[in-house]
């Protein structure tokens, strides 16, 4: 276990932190604050932060109705990466996604986002849709681990 300092983003400060770091991660699909809360209403959203330093983020879908799969996103800013707060962020939320009755994990990537593909990849995950969102230029990759 790291020194993370880990936290639901309940306040504007935590959700803007929140925020700033899917909009780094994923700056082809920017997230306005009014977005982030309308996440933390329907979803688990966490902040993570090494002392007073912002590390990452993370998000947790609840299993979809009927699927029993959830989805698990861990993002941690460049400066972070190799240090394994991914993995830690990335944990916590499988542990949740169990708790809430997940039978299936499954991530979505930005295929961009070269480090966050070989981390899911690196964790078991299989690409199972490349698609585009209206508007974009880069496709999404959804992945799923096998079960």
């Amino acid at each position: 276990m790291s020194d993370l300092r880990i936290a639901q983003p309940v306040h504007n400060t935590k959700l803007a932190d929140w925020q700033h770091v899917h909009n780094t991660v994923i700056p082809t699909h920017v997230l306005s604050l009014d977005d982030v809360r309308d996440r933390a209403g329907r979803n688990h959203l966490e902040v993570a932060y090494l002392g007073n330093e912002l590390v990452g983020c993370s998000t947790v879908r609840p299993p979809a109705s009927g699927t029993g799969a959830a989805t698990v996103i861990a993002r941690v800013l460049a400066p972070h990466r190799g240090c394994g707060f991914g993995t830690e962020l990335y944990e916590r939320g499988l542990r949740l996604a169990r708790e809430l009755g997940a039978q299936t994990i499954e991530t979505v990537v930005l295929s961009s986002n070269e480090d966050g593909l070989r981390f899911a990849e690196n964790r078991g995950f299989v690409e199972t849709e490349r698609y585009l969102l209206p508007g974009d230029t880069i496709p999404w990759i959804d992945l799923r681990q096998p079960s």
